[in-house]
């Protein structure tokens, strides 16, 4: 899939008035002992830039229409004023190499917060694997962020895989699974979700090279789908992504 480029140049502490840089986050160490925190200063927006049009920076992504009105959208500090095709490419030059696939049979509303959690674990593309129209009030707009796109069904999902030399990862506690945190989870893979209810599709197990459950503890069967796809890209994250910081 081609992706835009890079913005022209990285930006300076100075352009981050409302927060941290954390473009820092680079120079950690891949593993360090003790994950450092990255809080932000700004979880309600900031407003027009400080000192009016005559102080506007001049780097080519930030968005004229945020430096004047404010920026109150769900970003981080990083991207603050930035326009939403800037923080596309910047996103794009470091994705995570994993995939995030979800059945969408029944219109299912949980697909909305997995795009908003492969978001915010930085997955390469979500793949929605049915119908094509899906909810996505969940996602709070972080579908524009995302790369995302479509299957008709299972076959030309895995004929896409197998294509792209992907090894498909099933999510769903069924027979063989083996427990998440003990499993072989490849560093490259599609990570993939089925279905508030039913679960993945006998289809879509059987398209699998392997099948990865989370372990529970208390009555319930199961837990919620769009919990158990980010508990599942978390596990992924915690070993794997600080080789790709």
């Amino acid at each position: 899939m081609p992706k835009p480029g890079k913005p022209n140049a990285a930006p300076s502490r100075a352009d981050y008035p409302c927060g941290v840089d954390q473009t820092a986050d680079a120079a950690q160490p891949a593993q360090p002992a003790e994950p450092a925190a990255t809080p932000e200063h700004t979880t309600h927006g900031v407003g027009p830039w400080p000192g009016g049009e005559a102080e506007w920076p001049a780097e080519p992504w930030f968005d004229p229409e945020l430096l004047a009105a404010g920026d109150t959208r769900n970003v981080i500090d990083r991207y603050r004023y930035w326009r939403m095709d800037a923080i596309v490419a910047d996103l794009d030059t470091k994705r995570h190499p994993f995939h995030v696939a979800i059945e969408n049979w029944q219109h299912d509303m949980n697909i909305g917060s997995i795009v908003r959690s492969a978001n915010a674990f930085l997955a390469d593309t979500v793949h929605i694997i049915g119908r094509r129209r899906w909810n996505k009030r969940g996602a709070m707009v972080t579908d524009r962020y995302q790369h995302v796109v479509h299957h008709e069904d299972v076959a030309a999902f895995t004929a896409w895989a197998q294509g792209e030399g992907v090894p498909i990862v099933a999510v769903d506690n069924v027979r063989g699974a083996v427990p998440v945190d003990a499993a072989t989870l490849p560093e490259r893979c599609v990570l993939l979700f089925g279905q508030e209810g039913p679960g993945l599709s006998a289809e879509a197990v059987a398209a699998a090279s392997g099948i990865v459950e989370i372990t529970q503890y208390g009555s319930t069967r199961s837990i919620n789908a769009s919990a158990a796809a980010a508990v599942v890209m978390y596990e992924w994250c915690r070993r794997y992504a600080g080789a790709h910081a």
